[in-house]
């Protein structure tokens, strides 16, 4: 009887671990590996550091897998955005975010609770000048057409009365240490960063757009997006993923949609291979109605 009891008791535990297994092993069978899109605000290196505690967050939380893209700067970053390059998850700021919605099946998830604004950073000394009395100075930016650049182009509109505009910075605080060590006059920067630099003065802050999102592409299965979203907004209650959150100079993400960022993809009609929407070159549709025969003499 004994046996017998012993010899039950080993099926079961030999079916719980098969059942596991089989489970596991489903699992496996149904993870897959995503990339991550994300603007080359860092170099190569850099980037996979700063977004590498995120990237095991999300793999963690949705049981699949996720590996960041990054291209080694804005040009190849635009470039690859008009060739229409294979994504499947993007964080980006509003004007590549509306691009992508309307061209690329790109669908916004959530976005940073805060909106962007950029900061136009001078030292003490320039101060007094202003944003006018930069023209002719060093102004340090990332090159085209990142959200800085572009918003810089909204300031300085006359071809002739411009600053120099350096942009090879190798990411988003070099144009601040540019500034200390002489080098630039001035640092479009974010304003999430320009707060952390009480030691230089604001020319002036930008207009605000909506804040940066992360987008899913249609492809994506909706299962695998619903996770994902659910994760981002539990992003700021996991105490170990402070510095990341820190990195990204946000307090935590909100739900959005493409409504949200529609009309931001104007900004890039001053990049270099930029093409309008089709729908924005249709020619104007035809009256409904003919018009009314005109009254005779």
């Amino acid at each position: 009887m004994e046996n017998q009891k012993i010899k039950h008791a080993g099926s079961l535990a030999g079916l719980v671990m098969t059942s596991l297994a089989l489970l596991f092993g489903s699992m496996q069978a149904n993870a897959a590996t995503y990339t991550l899109t994300v603007e080359p605000n860092y170099p190569t290196a850099q980037a996979q550091e700063v977004y590498k505690p995120l990237l095991g967050y999300l793999s963690k939380s949705t049981g699949h897998t996720f590996v960041l893209k990054i291209a080694p700067n804005y040009h190849v970053h635009w470039r690859d955005m008009r060739g229409k390059a294979k994504v499947d998850f993007t964080f980006e700021e509003a004007h590549f975010t509306d691009y992508r919605a309307k061209r690329q099946r790109m669908i916004p998830l959530v976005r940073v609770v805060e909106p962007t604004k950029y900061t136009l950073l001078i030292s003490d000394e320039m101060a007094s000048g202003g944003v006018q009395g930069l023209i002719g100075h060093r102004i340090t930016s990332m090159s085209s057409p990142s959200l800085g650049y572009l918003l810089l182009g909204e300031i300085y509109q006359n071809p002739i009365a411009q600053p120099e505009i350096k942009s090879f910075a190798a990411n988003l605080k070099d144009g601040v240490e540019m500034i200390f060590a002489g080098e630039s006059d001035g640092a479009m920067v974010p304003s999430y960063i320009a707060d952390q630099y009480s030691n230089l003065q604001p020319a002036m802050v930008t207009r605000e757009m909506p804040g940066r999102a992360l987008s899913a592409h249609e492809d994506v299965p909706a299962d695998v997006r619903k996770a994902v979203s659910n994760a981002m907004l539990k992003l700021h209650l996991d105490n170990n993923l402070y510095d990341v959150i820190s990195e990204i100079g946000t307090a935590k993400f909100v739900p959005t949609n493409a409504a949200a960022y529609a009309g931001s993809e104007r900004l890039l009609s001053a990049a270099y291979g930029y093409a309008p929407p089709r729908y924005a070159t249709s020619a104007p549709a035809k009256p409904a109605t003919a018009p009314a025969p005109k009254p005779k003499p």
